[in-house]
């Protein structure tokens, strides 16, 4: 799973966006794009099968849930 989150990054990030100006990029400039594109994929994204809302959302009402039945329990 994480091979193709890791190559869903590259495609979407590194060769979406390059050429980078430098053969060499700043290694700045490509991990604020990567970090940019993590922040989008886990708290913009709508994903369609959990109800289009961002996996951050649901994470949340997951973990209120669990509370309440702790409480409950």
């Amino acid at each position: 799973m994480a091979d193709s989150v890791v190559g869903l990054c590259k495609t979407e990030v590194i060769h979406h966006r390059g050429p980078w100006r430098a053969v060499v990029p700043p290694p700045d400039a490509v991990e604020y794009a990567a970090l940019k594109w993590v922040d989008q994929f886990n708290n913009r994204r709508l994903l369609k099968p959990i109800g289009n809302v961002p996996p951050v959302e649901l994470e949340l009402a997951y973990h209120r849930q669990q509370g309440a039945l702790a409480l409950a329990a």
